[in-house]
């Protein structure tokens, strides 16, 4: 059996590279937002270099709220696996992240206070699913697998089921799987831009998946992985091909071999679609068998950055909002009212220089956490 702190910075990696995809994408919300993408993408309006960029962030979410499932066990074997002191953590955690939500990371977004309007997106969705966590480890392990994958591979029957701003359960449904506003007082509205049902599965499953992860040896490790993320990857082939259930946008034969498969990868996001999440947990269960294999320089940097990773979140927000705010005042708008770049590729040129930036304060932050001395950096 390998070590847990293998096991640990196996996970750290993966989690160190789908936030560096993250970094691309907010690149584009900052300095690209002149060419905005709707969910699913609109082929009609965006071209394939775009529309590629933006599906390559797609891994971010779903493989996040994965490994936090898979976090929360991991870390509650060191505290001897009981489940009511894993249950609280969780609960302050996800309280926590929910607070951070609607407080640092709405303000980094929008720089505005007090809000007009507060935007409750991943890390919401990710402490609600810590709190729903919380009560579904007190299933049987078994009975949590099926509650989760009957999330996920369900929730898509609920997507024509809407409810209207005055009904008395719309903001509960809003919360749970209609992305929409809530109106709260005159001057204030929440968006709920990531419906929180479908990660709840999500979630669980992480936390189901980490016992049969962490028991076994290394190259049974990978062959467990490689199993059910090609077979993730297979239902996603065969549904989508299908143009039927577990998508709601269909794809279409264009012209072209290139738009044709943009349009079969053009899933729906918000709330994720069952043929999202086969897609995306499918490919991060691959590069989770396979990461372990990287290159020790690499491997260090990934790492570093998915040990760290609320802190790393913050920092990336506030540094690209005050870097676009530096263009914008030294360069003035150029994209309407906006300051942004002329083609995706400057995204891309830009990305590895802000990775950088964000590298060796986050590297410092890993190492002042791991001692120990503060205990409200396990939080972050």
């Amino acid at each position: 059996m390998a070590p847990t702190s293998s096991r640990l910075a196996a996970v750290d990696v993966l989690r160190g590279l789908v936030m560096t995809l993250m970094v691309v994408d907010h690149l584009r919300e900052f300095f690209f937002l002149h060419a905005q993408v709707a969910d699913p993408v609109d082929l009609a309006v965006t071209g394939p270099a775009l529309a590629l960029t933006r599906f390559a962030s797609h891994l971010c979410a779903p493989v996040f709220v994965f490994l936090a499932g898979m976090s929360a066990w991991l870390s509650g074997q060191k505290q001897g696996g009981d489940r009511r002191t894993i249950a609280a953590h969780l609960l302050k955690r996800g309280l926590f992240l929910v607070v951070l939500e609607v407080t640092v990371v709405n303000f980094a977004w929008t720089f505005t206070f007090p809000p007009t309007t507060v935007y409750l997106q991943v890390i919401w969705a990710i402490g609600l699913s810590m709190i729903a966590l919380a009560g579904l480890i007190w299933l049987p392990r078994g009975m949590l697998l099926a509650v989760s994958l009957a999330i996920v591979a369900g929730h898509n029957l609920l997507t024509d089921v809407l409810v209207a701003p005055d009904s008395p359960w719309h903001t509960l449904w809003a919360v749970l799987h209609q992305r929409d506003w809530i109106v709260l007082a005159d001057g204030l509205r929440l968006r709920t831009s990531y419906p929180v049902l479908a990660w709840i599965g999500v979630i669980g499953l992480g936390y189901a998946f980490a016992p049969a992860y962490a028991r076994r040896s290394t190259e049974a490790r990978r062959a467990l992985c490689w199993r059910l993320g090609a077979g993730c990857l297979i239902g996603f082939t065969a549904l989508r091909a299908l143009n039927g259930y577990g998508e709601p946008q269909s794809w279409t034969h264009y012209q072209d071999a290139l738009t044709t498969a943009v349009s079969f990868l053009n899933l729906t996001k918000y709330p994720p679609s069952l043929d999202f999440l086969l897609l995306t947990l499918g490919v991060g269960l691959c590069a989770l068998a396979w990461l372990d294999r990287l290159p020790a320089r690499a491997a260090d940097v990934l790492q570093t950055l998915g040990s760290a990773p609320m802190f790393f979140y913050l920092l990336h927000l506030y540094v690209l909002h005050i870097a676009y705010l530096a263009a914008l005042q030294t360069w003035g708008a150029n994209q309407g009212a906006r300051f942004g770049f002329d083609s995706v590729w400057q995204l891309w040129a830009a990305w590895l220089p802000t990775l950088a930036l964000l590298y060796w304060p986050t590297r410092w932050f890993a190492g002042l956490r791991r001692t120990g001395r503060y205990p409200w950096m396990r939080y972050l």
